[in-house]
């Protein structure tokens, strides 16, 4: 779990749409210094974005960042594959003002991150330990962090819908579980909500091709499910994506029941103003660890 900073090994290019702006954007990944954490740079208005929670400002169907008047939005799956890969400092330059939603997972950011290759650096990486429980709730959603010696994630959903309903899962965090059990959950949505997400100014770039669509009776998507809990795995994917604004990895158990964006964002912020319930660790034992090994090049040929 202890460990040295890591970024980037190479450069690497993406280009789509957004998923509730409709429009595109072409994003670049670069490798960054120590401590320069995830920045969102938007090249066309030149203006940066630090992925903190601070500059959280809309939860409403995605997460967005705003800094200054300028914003980013639907950032949680790219900061997703970010965590769930271990990379602590990137550069994210983008023309336009959402990040592309891709095929609604985050394999395609973990796939060609991991095939472009992951280095370590000089440094070492701090984390949040949590010392007492913490919770946050809204009617009945809640969110709580308990401590614990390794980081993991316990999610419940519960939707009033044939084909979903009650669905959980039990997640040890670690890089092997995220690319094989988070990475290719997609987004999904219900058609019965298509019409007014759209004249509200959501979901315009949504189409079969980046949303897990539920009819009333069948999913419409023709190649079916990824995995049988798919929609309780996404939002696992969500809450990782959410939780790394706190700005370190946070080792605790947390426990999610009915959890969106909006709570998230609240329990960030939330732990972050409240200290006395977690210590920051790591950074002494990762750098004896680093100095008695030598530099780690991460890659991955293919996954």
């Amino acid at each position: 779990m202890l460990r040295p900073q890591r970024t980037l090994k190479k450069e690497i290019d993406f280009e789509g749409i957004g998923l509730h702006s409709g429009s595109s954007a072409a994003m670049l990944l670069r490798p960054a210094p120590v401590d320069a954490g995830v920045v969102f740079i938007r090249t066309d208005r030149s203006a940066r974005i630090e992925a903190i929670a601070s500059n959280i400002t809309a939860t409403g169907h995605a997460t967005t960042l705003c800094k200054n008047g300028v914003s980013v939005q639907t950032v949680e799956h790219l900061l997703a594959a970010f965590a769930g890969l271990s990379v602590d400092n990137v550069f994210v330059e983008i023309d336009g003002q959402e990040v592309p939603i891709m095929d609604g997972s985050a394999a395609q950011f973990v796939r060609r991150i991991a095939h472009g290759g992951i280095t370590t650096q000089e440094r070492p990486r701090s984390m949040i330990k949590v010392i007492k429980p913490i919770m946050v709730r809204q009617g009945n959603k809640q969110l709580a962090i308990w401590p614990s010696e390794t980081p993991s994630l316990s999610c419940f959903i519960d939707f009033n819908h044939p084909l979903l309903k009650e669905q959980s899962l039990n997640y040890q965090v670690s890089e092997a579980n995220f690319l094989r059990d988070i990475s290719d959950a997609r987004t999904f949505g219900f058609l019965s909500d298509e019409a007014a997400l759209r004249a509200n100014g959501f979901a315009r770039g949504a189409s079969l091709d980046n949303v897990v669509v539920l009819g009333d009776e069948a999913v419409l998507n023709k190649e079916g499910l990824r995995y049988r809990d798919e929609f309780v795995r996404h939002k696992v994917l969500d809450l990782v994506g959410d939780l790394s604004l706190a700005g370190m990895p946070i080792i605790g158990h947390v426990v999610a029941h009915k959890s969106g964006h909006d709570l998230n964002a609240q329990m960030v912020t939330k732990l972050l103003k409240n200290p006395q319930h977690w210590i920051v660790v790591g950074a002494e034992e990762a750098a004896a660890a680093a100095a008695r090994q030598p530099e780690m090049q991460y890659q991955t040929a293919s996954m």
